[in-house]
């Protein structure tokens, strides 16, 4: 029997006017959106719909923009009699919407901790000083040599393990630019990201630790849909391990593409997207060629997905 994930994406697939589509047609996602801006007390859903792009790409506002608009869609495919999943997965912030889905934690509390998440990352590191690169068409270890050979500028270690031929790197800018230049010295090719923290790496250590208090201040709940978390790759349902794996996350690698690896040894053969943009979508393209993949992003694809599910 095909077993199905959900998976959710993470930071950088923001863009102004996502999920305006479902907002407009569709009350569930709408009332998704308002429960968000209740949660915050700002006016989210502007920041969503009408930008400007520089006040959502904001790591405090992105966070939960994208978990805001993951969680509308899902929403409607719940109405909709999407089938309940046999595992849910996100991409860094995308694991706090999976959680969310799973029954783990509260849409009120999600969208608290995601706003939070992003405050502290946010003030963690002064803007300028840390860097993400994606390294491309290299193996996890050859990118891993690099940043040791570039330690000596500072802190640089992978931050996402996203395919087998895609690795982030992050750290400080320095030693970024040099493990950068070293990788691409080994036949790799680097792409800068458009991001306002580096993520993932040891530097984040003082934003997970206050964030931590949070964390235990939240009702988090036993779930029976297992989330298959960034820091150990493997399956859980037990909420003190989700919450420690959490914390964790935000200072330590996205085992991206050992998650969707884990996820097909345990017998999903089909993964559907579910927000903005389609990056998720081609990682486990990369990772697992021969399994089916599907993304629903605007209301057209409801329908066109739910066909092919049932």
């Amino acid at each position: 029997m095909s077993k199905i994930a959900y998976i959710f994406p993470g930071q950088g697939s923001q863009y102004v006017g996502m999920g305006y589509d479902f907002y407009k047609e569709f009350s569930e996602a709408a009332d998704v959106f308002h429960s968000a801006e209740t949660a915050l007390r700002y006016n989210l859903t502007d920041v969503i719909f009408k930008g400007p792009e520089e006040e959502l790409n904001k790591t405090i506002n992105t966070q939960p923009a994208i978990l805001t608009t993951s969680l509308a869609i899902y929403a409607v495919l719940k109405a909709k009699g999407f089938p309940e999943p046999s595992f849910v997965a996100g991409h860094s912030l995308g694991e706090y919407t999976a959680l969310c889905v799973a029954g783990g934690v509260e849409l009120f509390e999600a969208v608290r901790l995601a706003h939070l998440r992003g405050k502290y990352m946010q003030e963690t590191v002064p803007e300028g000083k840390g860097a993400m690169v994606a390294v491309l068409k290299l193996p996890p270890e050859k990118v891993e040599e690099a940043c040791k050979l570039a330690s000596d500028e500072g802190i640089v270690e992978p931050a996402n393990y996203n395919s087998p031929e895609q690795t982030v790197i992050s750290g400080e800018k320095p030693a970024v630019e040099k493990a950068s230049q070293i990788a691409k010295d080994m036949g790799g090719k680097v792409v800068s990201l458009k991001v306002s923290v580096p993520s993932h790496c040891s530097l984040m250590k003082p934003a997970a630790d206050a964030f931590r208090l949070k964390l235990a201040q939240t009702p988090i709940k036993n779930i029976s849909i297992p989330l298959v978390q960034n820091y150990t790759a493997l399956a859980h349902t037990m909420a003190h391990e989700i919450r420690e794996n959490l914390y964790r996350q935000i200072f330590s690698p996205v085992k991206w593409y050992q998650s969707v690896q884990y996820m097909v040894q345990e017998g999903v053969d089909t993964f559907v997207e579910i927000g903005p943009k389609n990056v998720l979508s081609k990682l486990v393209q990369q990772t697992v060629p021969h399994v089916r993949v599907l993304h629903v992003e605007k209301v057209e694809d409801v329908d066109k997905v739910l066909g092919v599910l049932t």
